[in-house]
């Protein structure tokens, strides 16, 4: 999908679909000025809108003598909450998506300057959404189909107008790169592949990528990431992103992400039905990878870190075995009870790793607990951590770009459940509160800064028909370390 804008009034094209947004206060003269001359079609709509209750939202498709081809008229409530908005959007690019059209023109000038900058936003990321589809594993219907989003009108000359289509417009590339990560199979990424693939994307933005080897992740002392590891024949890699684009001296922010490339469970083997989807455990690496990246295209004037521990867990007779004690980088050894709770072996070396960066704060995100689906289903991503004011500031991000999450509580009494009579803590605390005791064995790792802890199972990808990772939580960590760029 290309997306561009245009100050002229009108962009002729015999193969768009043409879509007219007006706020709720245009009056009649204002759309027909935009329209051309009334027909019985326009006459129609228009009468429907005013006899349209709420008069918030009306869509319809129709042509007319100029307009042979699909034409929308489309009512928008303006409105500040971006729920609203996206929610707005859904039929309208439901709409879209029916249509073949190799261009989509959108005409803004019906809204006034602030409700066409708030709608940009939301409609790219919708239409991106809706026109993405995943190839590189098809040698049929494997062709991307060329379209085009042009927003068309006066508005799109405003300042604020742009500058929300650029944000939009990376936002919608950086999900893109994720999602192809999170669908690729497990013979296509590997730690290796994913390793080139984050080097080759930073590059293209200036960000500087150091890739360490086995013989390195050894030296550093990351001996509970390389347990995991050792299980397969696939090496592992620890990937380093640093973005500067703040004061040298500036505190980084600092985003981890998970990065198993398959999850097999190990010894303590996961059941066959659906294990295919356990490609997506690197969902949460594919995330900041984008993110970081993201952000060093947008040149927002703050320092960024990505650390992304990436490997495979499989069974063999090198893997982890339950009962076997291994011992992370701050020192505290680990009783792994179930190999299977294999991703919070990985993140505690590199949340320990990120302490030597002074950070302001640190973001990890992983796809951790099935625990967290049962609790927030498929709608929310569950957040917990040792600092109110980050997560307020993530809540506040989550608003802002529909990305929701929930916060789940970090209690110290939890620890009680990650006891062990052989090593300084289990890696498991039973089934009851899955999510938090995870983050809880986490929060020993991350104890000398700001930290919280997305856990995404339920949000990072999508089961049944619609199959296919969903590239968040990138639209909430940009809206984030945007926001944060200007404090």
């Amino acid at each position: 999908m290309k997306f561009s804008i245009s100050a002229k009034k009108n962009q002729q094209s015999s193969a768009a679909a043409e879509v007219l947004c007006i706020g709720k206060n245009a009056v009649k003269t204002k759309v027909l000025a935009l329209l051309g001359k009334e027909t019985a079609a326009t006459a129609a709509v228009l009468s429907e809108i005013a006899q349209n209750d709420d008069k918030k939202r009306f869509q319809a498709a129709f042509s007319t003598e100029n307009t042979p081809h699909r034409f929308a008229l489309w009512c928008v409530e303006p409105s500040e909450n971006a729920a609203a908005i996206a929610k707005a959007c859904a039929p309208l690019t439901a709409w879209l998506k029916a249509g073949d059209e190799a261009q989509i023109v959108v005409y803004v000038d019906g809204l006034s300057k602030k409700e066409a900058a708030a709608l940009v936003s939301p409609l790219v990321r919708a239409v991106g959404d809706a026109d993405y589809a995943y190839r590189a594993g098809k040698t049929r219907d494997n062709e991307a189909r060329e379209r085009e989003l042009v927003f068309v009108g006066e508005n799109t000359a405003d300042k604020d107008f742009q500058a929300a289509f650029r944000a939009a417009e990376v936002l919608v590339r950086a999900m893109d790169f994720a999602r192809d990560l999170g669908n690729a199979p497990a013979n296509f990424c590997t730690p290796e592949s994913l390793a080139n693939q984050a080097k080759a994307r930073a590059s293209k933005v200036g960000v500087n990528v150091k890739i360490h080897t086995p013989a390195q992740i050894a030296k550093l002392g990351m001996h509970a990431f390389l347990s995991v590891a050792r299980g397969s024949d696939t090496e592992p890699r620890f990937i380093e992103l640093h973005y500067q684009g703040g004061k040298k001296s500036d505190a980084p922010i600092v985003l981890v992400g998970k990065g198993i490339t398959f999850d097999s469970g190990g010894i303590s083997l996961k059941p066959g039905e659906g294990m295919d989807e356990m490609k997506y455990d690197m969902c949460g690496a594919a995330s900041v990878i984008a993110t970081l990246c993201a952000a060093a295209e947008l040149q927002l004037k703050l320092n960024v870190v990505a650390l992304i521990p990436t490997c495979e867990n499989m069974p063999s007779g090198r893997a982890n075995r339950p009962g076997d004690i291994v011992t992370a980088l701050n020192g505290l050894t680990i009783e792994v009870l179930n190999t299977d709770a294999e991703g919070r072996l990985i993140l505690c070396d590199a949340l320990a790793y990120a302490e030597r960066f002074k950070p302001q704060a640190v973001i990890d995100v992983a796809t951790l607990t099935g625990a967290c689906i049962i609790a927030l289903g498929h709608v929310g991503s569950g957040v917990l951590g040792n600092d109110q004011a980050l997560i307020d500031r993530l809540l506040a991000a989550a608003d802002g770009s529909n990305d929701k999450i929930w916060q789940l509580p970090l209690w110290e009494e939890y620890r009680e459940q990650l006891k062990s009579n052989f090593a300084d803590l289990a890696n498991i605390g039973g089934r009851p509160a899955g999510t938090i005791t995870a983050a809880t064995f986490l929060s020993y790792f991350t104890e000398n800064y700001p930290w919280a802890h997305l856990d995404i199972a339920g949000t990072a990808w999508k089961s049944g028909k619609d199959k296919g990772a969903t590239a968040r939580p990138v639209p909430l960590l940009l809206e984030f370390l945007s926001h944060s760029a200007t404090l």
